[in-house]
């Protein structure tokens, strides 16, 4: 919040050094090449800088804002159901426990948390089910590290590798006008290659432990988790069937959902309110049915209220472009920008330019819904400019917010999950650097054919 702020100051500021100025743009309202025209420098009045935040649900922007605001409201109150109602860590303890080869429960563990965070946009709510995973991961002869791994780095990596995440790829589908289902086959790649990448590196290090328990970075205090191995302490084992069973059912629904949404063009475009829809009916329907429906609407209700300093951040990260279109001096900014990338004559390199932008922002702002809002609305117009897809900037973006969540230690998840499970950040760093520099070195060549195919 606190940088969000000094950005819409300094867009306020920016009205009184930067001249206004306009592009001509056609009917579906882009810009036409060649045809900037500069004004004079007239600051914008102090009070709408202040006020932008509110300011901007009466914009051209309102109506995407406040449904993509409502849409985070109910995922949020939904997962909060989820989660209180045991749902979750039912269906993953059903999968994984029904898999009895250690490698299959690694693959297993592995593509299902990381198809939540691909499919569903989950990874905060997933990292509550950390002890579970550590348990499971103890049971079969691994270690603390796989149970992170299988858990809180697969959902991250899975979020990263979205498919249909809402909040990455819908949000930003969104924002750049263009249908989820748009791109869609390479992100499946994509999100195949990745699974294949972290599954292998689990279970390179499974076998190496496996060899000698001594290597495992918590050899020590493994030792002390011994007594927790029982997975069925405090299982209700009639209700974590119900549990499975209803949630199951709901999870496929949704699934079906998304495929839908991503096959049939028709609807596409209106992919967030039809899952926001999804999303309530379901969840609540299945929370009403595991468990007394007047707790399960409190549960809602906590879950939407967690959410709502989210919201805000959109509103905050908004009024960036807010400002400088009321300021006329949007126009100037995409210009100088557009005058500076077109010399770099490679859509490679101004791709990997928006690329290392986004890692930069993702230090300090770790919300995917505010970096939307702040950068896209005006990343977007000047990349069709440049020759370069919506698709890839979308690409761009997905790829460059989540996988450094897993080393980065401006991350609360991160650290959150880390002293769950009482593992130092210091192992951590050690047990996955590499990992990180190799998708790192992954990403940029998938961006690398994205642009050569004309993506």
């Amino acid at each position: 919040m606190a940088l969000l702020s000094a950005i819409i100051l300094l867009s306020g500021v920016l009205s009184y050094l930067v001249p206004q100025g306009q592009f001509e743009r056609d009917a579906d309202g882009a810009i036409i090449p060649d045809t900037y025209v500069q004004g004079k420098t007239e600051g914008i009045p102090f009070w709408k800088v202040v006020t932008a935040p509110v300011r901007v649900f009466g914009s051209s922007d309102a109506l995407t804002i406040i449904m993509i605001s409502v849409f985070l409201l109910v995922m949020s109150g939904v997962f909060n159901v989820m989660e209180k109602t045991g749902g979750v860590a039912a269906f993953i303890r059903k999968v994984v426990t029904r898999c009895k080869n250690r490698v299959a429960v690694i693959c297993v563990s592995t593509l299902v948390f990381m198809a939540f965070g691909s499919f569903f946009g989950m990874f905060e709510e997933l990292v509550t089910l950390l002890p579970i995973m550590v348990v499971f991961m103890l049971s079969i002869g691994c270690d603390t590290m796989m149970g992170l791994g299988v858990c809180m780095m697969a959902a991250c990596f899975g979020f990263s590798a979205a498919i249909t995440n809402p909040f990455s790829v819908g949000l930003a589908s969104g924002v750049a006008g263009i249908g989820v289902s748009d791109g869609i086959w390479l992100r499946i790649v994509f999100f195949v290659c990745v699974y294949a990448i972290v599954t292998g590196f689990l279970i390179l290090y499974a076998r190496r432990i496996a060899k000698d328990p001594r290597k495992s970075l918590t050899y020590d205090i493994d030792r002390k988790k011994l007594s927790e191995l029982d997975l069925t302490v405090g299982v209700d084992v009639a209700r974590e069937k119900k549990l499975f069973k209803v949630y199951a059912i709901f999870f496929g629904a949704l699934l079906g959902l998304l495929l839908v949404i991503a096959s049939v063009r028709a609807i596409s475009d209106y992919a967030i309110p039809i899952l926001a829809v999804g999303f309530l009916v379901g969840g609540l329907i299945s929370g009403s049915l595991v468990d007394k429906p007047k707790k399960v609407f409190g549960w809602f209700g906590k879950g939407v209220l967690a959410m709502l300093p989210a919201v805000l951040l959109i509103a905050m990260a908004s009024s960036v472009k807010l400002i400088l279109s009321e300021s006329n001096v949007l126009d100037t900014v995409m210009n100088f920008a557009i005058s500076l990338l077109s010399r770099v004559h490679s859509k490679f390199a101004i791709v990997l330019l928006l690329y290392a932008l986004i890692l930069f922002l993702q230090i300090f702002i770790g919300s995917a819904s505010a970096k939307i809002f702040l950068l896209l609305p005006i990343v977007l117009p000047m990349a069709q400019v440049l020759g370069i897809s919506p698709t890839v900037v979308i690409l761009t973006y997905c790829m460059a917010d989540g996988f450094t969540d897993m080393i980065l230690p401006t991350n609360p998840v991160l650290l959150i999950g880390l002293s769950m499970v009482n593992v130092s950040y210091g192992k951590w760093v050690k047990w996955t650097w590499w990992l990180q520099l190799l998708m790192l070195g992954f990403t940029v060549l998938v961006l690398l054919f994205a642009c050569s195919i004309g993506y």
